[in-house]
């Protein structure tokens, strides 16, 4: 688990890191120009972008789905000991559920945001 977690932090640096060289790119992007070589900038924000909205949508749906079995387990406990509140736990377990759920809809939309909708792309060209 701890090298797991050490291997995830580590490609987060490694793309932090790598988006400085990114934003350097328009000025290299001058010299290259006269110079006659390929400018990859855009291509390095587009794969860090893809990266990066794989790595919100996936912990967004991780997140949303443990605490839908939280839920879901915590509801069919108090059910089972006591099942005249029936109506009042399913109801409180429906509402903190959509609350839950809408934590996966904002990783959606963030990666999505950052598939499509991508400011720094515009910004190098």
């Amino acid at each position: 688990m701890k090298k797991s977690l050490i291997y995830v932090v580590l490609a987060m640096v490694l793309v932090i890191v790598s988006v400085a060289f990114a934003f350097a790119a328009p000025e290299a992007a001058k010299s290259a120009a006269a110079s006659g070589t390929i400018d990859y900038s855009k291509a390095i924000v587009i794969a860090c972008s893809l990266l990066g909205a794989g790595i919100a949508i996936g912990i967004g749906a991780v997140g949303a789905g443990l605490g839908l079995g939280q839920a879901t387990s915590g509801a069919s406990n108090a059910v089972g000991r006591n099942p005249d509140a029936q109506g009042k736990i399913m109801l409180t377990m429906m509402v903190g559920m959509a609350m839950t759920e809408s934590v996966a809809i904002y990783a959606l939309v963030i990666s999505l945001v950052m598939l499509f909708a991508n400011p720094l792309i515009k910004l190098i060209g």
